[in-house]
């Protein structure tokens, strides 16, 4: 497990109930990578962060402190204003003065965490995209509380150290090289478990003849969709960004669920006609399925947990209900995802 201490500034009055909390060590970072010449793009790329998420927190802090961090000139994209200047030297100061304080405190936080190890039997937590492998494994195996998260969930919870383990899910190489990178910047690991097939489950025989995406354009048809932040939303959008297809015009679209099983419920309810998820969950519920991606599912950790007793049990108990379950195999070799690593 890594631990550090890190500065943070905390924002909102004495008695706010929800103040906005802020890790200096992260900022200063992504205001000295603009400075530098990079865009906030790629300064989020390299961050493992969506241009979104990252301009949405940036916003935040302007608001909170008062003054411009960032400045858009015309012809020469981001640069960093005089304020975010004087606040990434005085980050850079800060920590070179509290260097020695930090080595001493982190020592003695260590050494009291271990004197409760001993004494306390460690429940290792667990967040992941939803699965039906993944959830099989955890009620076989001790020590673990999973958390059900969309992917890019899991890996915000890992990055915040808020969870030992993340599962998650991508469908292309390029992704998941710019999370490869994140994690080995942040000293983690990941490690492939297992290949899966996502698609489209309908009702068994295919009544309303559906047989790819863009039959989703049809105005009878009724579409039920997976939350934001899922990797399997995340695909379903990625797909329809490269064929041209605008969600506004799916019935259904905004109509959300958290889990595979959610989806198929829904078309076996009659409450939907086609929903996204795996083929197991198809197979299981009795309903047809339409292939539309092979993907890799990941695992993440700190490089101290990758070599953990109960998570080699975790993935070995992964790969074996892999070879049993139909639209499912194992990957054990990096040879087998290096293009993806």
């Amino acid at each position: 497990m890594r631990i550090q201490i890190r500065p943070t500034l905390v924002f909102g009055s004495k008695n706010a109930k929800d103040p906005t909390v802020l890790d200096l060590v992260w900022l200063s970072g992504l205001l000295k990578d603009i400075d530098q010449g990079k865009t906030l793009v790629s300064a989020c790329k390299k961050a493992g962060l969506s241009y979104r998420n990252v301009w949405q927190k940036l916003n935040d802090v302007e608001l909170a402190l008062g003054f411009k961090l960032i400045d858009r000139v015309r012809g020469h994209g981001s640069q960093l204003s005089e304020y975010a200047q004087y606040l990434t030297q005085f980050i850079d100061d800060f920590e070179q003065k509290t260097a020695r304080l930090e080595q001493t405190s982190l020592a003695h936080l260590e050494e009291g965490f271990a004197q409760f190890r001993l004494s306390t039997k460690r429940q290792w937590r667990f967040a992941s995209s939803s699965d039906p492998i993944i959830q099989k494994s955890i009620l076989d195996i001790d020590g673990f509380e999973l958390i059900t998260a969309g992917s890019g969930e899991a890996l915000e919870r890992l990055f915040n150290y808020e969870v030992d383990v993340a599962g998650f899910h991508i469908s292309d190489a390029s992704s998941s090289k710019i999370i490869s990178q994140r994690l080995k910047k942040e000293g983690m690991q990941l490690l492939p478990v297992m290949q899966r097939i996502q698609g489209m489950m309908v009702t068994k025989g295919n009544p309303l003849n559906i047989i790819s995406l863009k039959d989703l354009l049809r105005p009878k048809i009724r579409f039920i969709n997976r939350q934001k932040g899922s990797g399997t939303r995340l695909l379903l959008d990625t797909i329809m960004k490269q064929e041209g297809m605008d969600s506004k015009a799916i019935k259904g679209y905004e109509n959300e669920e958290f889990t595979h099983s959610a989806i198929a419920m829904a078309i076996l309810a009659k409450k939907a006609d086609v929903g996204m998820g795996v083929k197991s969950i198809a197979l299981e519920n009795g309903l047809d399925f339409i292939h539309l991606k092979d993907e890799i599912f990941f695992l993440a950790m700190g490089q101290d947990f990758a070599k953990n007793k109960d998570l080699t049990k975790l993935v070995r108990k992964i790969q074996r209900l892999s070879r049993e379950m139909p639209g499912y195999k194992p990957i054990g070799l990096k040879q087998k995802t290096a293009a993806w690593l």
